[in-house]
């Protein structure tokens, strides 16, 4: 509920435009107070009081409040019909509902979940998905144009250490056998034979893997082989992950696509001078202009590309091609002041684009002495493959006995470990517990399904409601599921404007809440219920509906068909 009902009055009786703000006070005191009063009083010259009474005289008149009190000095209190709030809502529903035309006109790239390839995916990219993911969907409900692109870690000197590895460690059979798996298996191997050979004043293998990595950079037809051949099995790994995680993208353009794009753009800045060249050869850029004292290194000494190299060149791209008016990073905290500073870059390249580095804490498990610690291989589930499996299977045990289907376990496995990714502010790391993943009664995903899953039976049950809003009902039963639907726009546009898809799911689960209390006082069409309140009554339950679909939508969770 917003003041400018309020605003409006204030303008028509005293000649001023100011916001008001309404704040909810305990309950006993009404549905929503303001002090706007107090705050006109001193520039009217007037007696708070006095100013208040005439307020409050002309909100009672307009038939909107079915209580309108001045309490103190000056204090608004404000209770609202149930009827006006259910004529509100239907004044402002659409098949829409829920979203806005902000970014109309206006292009946005979002960047996730950007796994390194040759690698399985891991749990550390579940966030960047699911973060992602929630700012492409709330960036379309405010009217954005979304271009959405998943930048790979398909460049650098992890190329070398698979190709070293592979030919020391492992063979076509093995692969062929298990694939990325593999090549995960021939990663770790490697790294630990590098550090062991650097122990030992060796350096045999080191060598080979710069050796790949120049002979990549060279474009030698075996070098470009392997890289073909470990990139094929990393998409189709990352697309079957993807895939069961319901997210996409429209692009993939990884780093290699920009390694030799970046690199010309780092000479370019050496000759006008933005970069310099240090005596080992290495080449960095300056940025104690805009508050570093550390310069951001684009380029190694001995001329390979780094992430500052690919992600200049990422960023020129999207401006020449794209031309947009916002770019959001999905990428962990760790990476905050790297981000930092290639923004500085971006400024000083002179990039007008609005860059928003979209970060967010790491994902935690208890330890059994109760502590917490970030998720390890160590400690338990790390491959996103298994993750997933784990979910389905407790889903399963969830839903043991009911006639729910293979689909639907796997819609309430995924919105359980989706939604614990917004149950708190992003910046926040997350405790991964299985047991409040899946809670019934809890801040859980299946809470907030099983609340949509249940509105939905009751409508299929009952047909469409016959009426769209039935003048004669009071709809006092439902006056607090009322104030709850009509926030919901608001919620969306802060959700949106603010990156935190979080607020969508406390949302939610609060409208949940006031569902299952609206149950245990209502009937809605069974008992001694009449046909009008049994039309009005379901009438507003479609929008209930509508709006879990929505919001559940926007965290990339979808209503199971039954649970």
């Amino acid at each position: 509920m917003d003041g400018a009902k309020i605003a409006t009055l204030i303008k028509d009786l005293f000649d001023l435009e100011t916001p008001v703000t309404l704040t909810v006070p305990a309950a006993e005191f009404g549905d929503y107070a303001t002090n706007i009063a107090l705050q006109l009083a001193g520039r009217l010259k007037l007696n708070p009081r006095e100013v208040a009474e005439q307020l409050a005289e002309k909100l009672r008149a307009s038939g909107d409040y079915s209580e309108v009190t001045v309490a103190g000095p000056g204090f608004i209190n404000l209770r609202i019909s149930a009827r006006s709030l259910a004529r509100r809502l239907e004044d402002n529903w659409s098949e829409h509902y829920g979203e806005n035309s902000d970014g109309a006109g206006k292009t946005v790239v979002v960047e996730y979940p950007s796994p390194n390839m040759a690698k399985p995916y891991s749990v550390g990219h579940l966030r960047p998905g699911n973060q992602g993911w929630a700012a492409k969907r709330l960036m379309e409900a405010s009217g954005w144009k979304v271009i959405t692109d998943n930048h790979l870690g398909d460049y650098g000197a992890p190329f070398g250490i698979w190709v070293t590895g592979f030919l020391k460690f492992s063979s076509m059979t093995k692969l062929e056998k298990d694939g990325v798996y593999e090549l995960g298996r021939v990663y770790i191997a490697t790294k630990k034979a590098l550090k062991d050979e650097e122990e030992l004043g060796g350096h045999e293998l080191a060598d080979d893997v710069q050796a790949w990595l120049l002979k990549l950079e060279q474009g030698d037809d075996e070098a470009v082989h392997y890289s073909q051949l470990f990139n094929e099995i990393s998409l189709k790994h990352i697309h079957e992950v993807m895939g069961r995680l319901r997210i996409a993208t429209d692009y993939e353009l990884g780093e290699a696509f920009f390694a030799p794009r970046g690199k010309s753009i780092v000479q370019d800045l050496l000759k006008k001078g933005i970069a310099k060249q240090n005596d080992d050869g290495s080449v960095i850029v300056p940025l104690d202009d805009y508050g570093f004292d550390v310069p951001l290194l684009v380029q190694k000494s001995n001329g390979a590309a780094l992430y500052a190299t690919t992600d200049l060149a990422t960023l020129l791209y999207r401006e020449n091609e794209w031309h947009p008016e916002r770019v959001i990073y999905a990428v962990g905290a760790e990476q905050q002041f790297y981000f930092q500073q290639l923004f500085a870059l971006a400024k000083k390249l002179g990039i007008k684009t609005e860059l928003i580095h979209l970060w967010f804490g790491a994902i935690d498990q208890l330890n059994e002495d109760g502590t917490r610690e970030k998720m390890s291989s160590r400690k338990g589930v790390v491959l996103m493959e298994e993750l997933l499996d784990e979910a389905e299977k407790r889903a399963g045990e969830v839903v043991r006995g009911r006639q729910v289907s293979d689909e639907d376990m796997k819609r309430i496995a995924l919105g359980a470990i989706k939604f614990s990714d917004f149950t708190a502010d992003r910046r926040t790391n997350i405790l991964f517990d299985w047991d409040n993943i899946f809670a019934l009664t809890g801040f859980s995903g299946p809470y907030v399904q099983y609340a949509a899953v249940r509105v939905n039976r009751i409508l299929s049950l009952n047909g469409p409601a016959a009426v769209e809003l039935a003048e004669k009902y009071n709809y006092e039963p439902e006056k607090s599921l009322l104030i709850k639907l009509i926030e919901y726009p608001k919620i969306v546009r802060m959700s949106a404007n603010e990156l935190e898809p979080h607020k969508i799911a406390s949302f939610l689960y609060e409208l949940a809440r006031e569902l299952n209390r609206y149950y245990e006082t209502t009937p809605v069409a069974n008992g001694d219920v009449s046909d009008f309140e049994k039309q009005a009554r379901l009438g507003l339950l479609e929008k209930v509906a509508h709006v879990f679909e929505h919001g559940l939508s926007l965290l990339g969770i979808e209503v199971p068909s039954a649970m």
